[in-house]
């Protein structure tokens, strides 16, 4: 029997390449050996005061996130895609988790901390926003997953599930896997400004749906070495986002080394880095962009996979809330 995954994400806008190298590819790779869980979590972007009274947003979003998880190449005969909202098990199940759960050991998850920082939410945040981590608990023990391919910001969240479902077990009887992690392979992408993450709030991100000239225009535009005024002027590397994009997505790493090498000694200029980038960039996006285009031909198709991904997320779900259930003699009259 397959161990399961069950991996996501928020339903606030289109996937981006840091969510490529954070947790798609990996999805990709696993779809074989894994019993694999998609969740498109609209209830989680209720959580965040700028999506509040932006019901369209969100549901374009549900259909641009399917497709987006589509055209990496994740196979819907494979894999099982399904959005959040469409699985009530999941909010019951929320619910009794969130009674196991201290609040002050909500308030001191990093992620959560990060956010209200981040964002500037100040004291504007809701009850949902705090109860973020319980429901991403929920998502995760409602499959019983075994395996969770997150980003290094959701490993906090999913300390706290390991930890609900061990106070679980321990207080009611065995029911949950305490699941692992899977960080992926660049842990947290730089923003095209050198920010500390790429995100679609900071309009420092290349998306999986940009055409090539658009993703051409965000490179050129990259930050580099600041300092350095004049291709002859020597470089720094480390540190530069340019650089870290090679690392992550240039394969051939003699190339990478040669481009660093010349960079350093002042023998090469931001213009022909960024050239070589964009090459690599093309010919990792463009499969992506004709999967893509033939999903958004026929939308009534992706749909079709969301239907059929939560009826078969329902009946996961409702094995695990008649287990909870009955551990904590709720009765179903």
């Amino acid at each position: 029997m397959k161990k399961r995954i069950l991996t996501g994400d928020n339903t606030t806008g289109r996937l981006h390449l840091g969510h490529y190298v954070g947790s798609l590819e990996n999805r990709v790779k696993l779809q074989n050996d894994y019993d694999t869980f998609i969740i498109l979590a609209d209830a989680h972007a209720l959580a965040y005061p700028k999506y509040i009274g932006e019901p369209d947003l969100i549901a374009d979003s549900i259909l641009q996130v399917a497709i987006d998880n589509l055209s990496v190449g994740l196979d819907p005969a494979k894999v099982t895609i399904f959005a959040e909202s469409t699985v009530p098990e999941i909010y019951e199940l929320a619910l009794l988790l969130s009674m196991l759960v201290p609040y002050p050991r909500i308030l001191r998850n990093p992620t959560i901390k990060d956010e209200i920082r981040e964002k500037e939410l100040g004291d504007n945040y809701s009850l949902g926003f705090l109860n973020f981590p319980v429901m991403m608990a929920a998502d995760i023990l409602s499959v019983r997953a075994d395996l969770v391919p997150v980003g290094e910001d959701q490993s906090p969240h999913l300390e706290l599930t390991r930890e609900m479902a061990h106070k679980f077990n321990t207080t009611y009887g065995d029911v949950f896997k305490e699941p692992e992690g899977m960080i992926g392979r660049v842990a947290r992408l730089v923003g095209l400004d050198g920010g500390v993450k790429m995100t679609k709030s900071l309009g420092n991100a290349i998306f999986l749906s940009d055409d090539a000239e658009t993703v051409r225009k965000k490179v050129m535009k990259m930050y580099t070495d600041p300092n350095r005024l004049h291709p002859s002027d020597p470089g720094k590397v480390d540190g530069n986002p340019v650089f870290i994009y090679h690392d992550a997505f240039n394969t051939d790493k003699e190339e990478v080394a040669d481009l660093k090498k010349r960079y350093i000694a002042g023998r090469v200029g931001d213009v022909e880095v960024k050239e070589k980038l964009v090459v690599v960039l093309e010919k990792l996006l463009e499969p992506i962009r004709q999967r893509r285009s033939k999903y958004e031909s026929d939308t009534d198709a992706v749909r079709g996979i969301l239907i059929e991904g939560a009826k078969r997320t329902r009946t996961e779900a409702s094995v695990t809330l008649d287990l909870v259930r009955e551990k904590m003699k709720l009765p179903r009259f």
